[in-house]
């Protein structure tokens, strides 16, 4: 039985191997939204925000946000 941390895990690995960066986006997301670490969910969401620049994804102002709440990124 997987758990729902290998799932992603995996989900990830699918994703980066197919270069879907839509996808990428809401996998990082999900990973940032499960992790209890501040460190970790900084990272994850840096990843998410990345790709979210890189695919033109409409979420990428909040994600920034999100870096912004977190004190990861400068306020505009």
């Amino acid at each position: 039985m997987t758990t729902r941390g290998e799932r992603l895990n995996d989900a990830l690995l699918a994703a980066h191997a197919a270069g879907n960066g839509a996808a990428l986006v809401g996998l990082y997301r999900e990973a940032a939204s499960q992790e209890s670490d501040e460190h970790a969910r900084a990272f994850f969401l840096t990843q998410a925000y990345v790709f979210a620049l890189d695919s033109g994804a409409p979420t990428a102002p909040e994600l920034r946000d999100a870096l912004v709440a977190l004190g990861r990124e400068t306020p505009l």
